[in-house]
């Protein structure tokens, strides 16, 4: 099969995609490619993706490779990184079998992945899984040793100039079927209209669907000059050692941010400064959760992530694979069934907490959302 294309450069798939089209070739760096990277990929129409790295090393059973696969982009494993030093960004060129050739020249070679390659190597992946899970565990409890103040003391959060006290707060992140949930929850966001917070490109995926975040966290290096523009408060995380990595930017942008420097990811920062501001539930949207997240995220450890969750528990719903619950049609049969059922369990979970209240009341707007009333 022969593919022709420009070749389009990026060692950050995250930075690349920005600038893709269909009738583009990406040429990145990307060793265990992760699910969420392998979507926005694939969003952008590109045919064939060619990566310097192996998409999958057998370290854990990343979903990414499969993604691309599955929706039909060729896949060109392990060229090598010379190829950075080969391509330009634009050259011309095409791809035969596993040879990437420009002006007919062979200029680098991989392995053409299909769905049984990846398949295969992601099962053989799963055996090294119980070491994964052992060296997370480690690195976790040697992590939350010097990290337990998050949960022990009270944590300083800036003071920002959206209310937040009181009110319901919805954190966005980028990840897992993110942008698949927030659209389930657009019933919930227009009846409740709560505060609404964009980690880094969780920004984006607001403005998607016509909302506007009212505040922005993070390291400001996955979020688009429209959503830093946007006139969302901007909060940029900076670290104890004095790195600020979202700073540069903004002053590029003639922007101004709040620095706030503490350990763990961008989207801990926004789970508590909801929860520390007096928010009255959090509701999580694509926040990492599980093994397989973390790891794709590079992480080799989850202390902040366990840590915050112990904090902001009692207050925090995770909308995480909501939209899951609602793509198969239903007849009015069933309709009326899942509408006396949820009126039911409503009833009973009146008696429980404010979490599951909301919760139960988020069943009830997507009830009312499929009905049309």
């Amino acid at each position: 099969m022969r593919i022709v294309g420009t070749a389009r450069l990026g060692r950050r798939t995250k930075d690349l995609v920005k600038r893709l089209g269909r009738n583009d070739i990406a040429i990145v760096d990307h060793a265990d490619m992760d699910r969420v990277s392998a979507e926005a990929l694939l969003e952008t129409g590109v045919e064939a993706v060619v990566n310097a790295a192996p998409s999958i090393s057998g370290a854990y059973p990343n979903l990414g490779p499969l993604v691309l696969v599955r929706g039909g982009v060729r896949l060109i494993d392990d060229v090598g990184h010379e190829v950075f030093e080969r391509l330009s960004d634009g050259d011309q060129i095409e791809i035969v079998g596993g040879d990437v050739l420009k002006d007919g020249v062979v200029v680098a070679s991989g392995t053409p992945l299909s769905v049984d390659d990846v398949e295969r190597a992601m099962e053989a992946a799963k055996e090294g899984l119980d070491q994964q899970l052992e060296q997370f565990a480690r690195n976790t409890l040697e992590h939350m040793l010097r990290e337990r103040r998050l949960l022990t003391e009270g944590v300083s959060v800036p003071v920002v100039a959206t209310p937040i006290a009181g009110r319901d707060v919805l954190v966005v992140v980028r990840g897992y079927d993110y942008k698949d949930d927030l659209r389930a929850l657009l019933p919930y966001i227009r009846e409740v209209r709560p505060v609404l917070i964009g980690v880094d490109g969780g920004a984006d995926a607001l403005l998607e669907v016509g909302l506007k975040p009212d505040l922005i966290v993070g390291d400001m290096d996955s979020v688009s000059d429209r959503a830093l523009g946007c006139g969302a408060e901007l909060i940029v995380h900076a670290y104890p050692d004095g790195r600020c990595p979202g700073r540069e930017r903004l002053e590029a942008l003639g922007l101004r941010g709040l620095e706030w420097a503490m350990p763990g990811t961008s989207e801990d920062l926004a789970l508590l400064l909801a929860y520390e501001s007096g928010a009255e539930l959090i509701v999580a949207v694509g926040t990492h959760t599980n093994l397989i997240e973390m790891l794709d995220k590079g992480r080799k450890g989850a202390a902040s992530t366990f840590l915050v969750r112990l904090k902001v528990g009692p207050k925090l719903v995770d909308a995480k694979g909501v939209s899951r619950l609602y793509k198969a049609s239903v007849g009015a049969g069933e309709m009326i069934a899942l509408t006396v059922a949820a009126i039911a369990v409503m009833a009973a979970a009146v008696l429980v907490s404010p979490a599951a209240r909301t919760l139960v009341r988020l069943v009830i707007l997507r009830v009312r959302a499929a009905l049309g009333i």
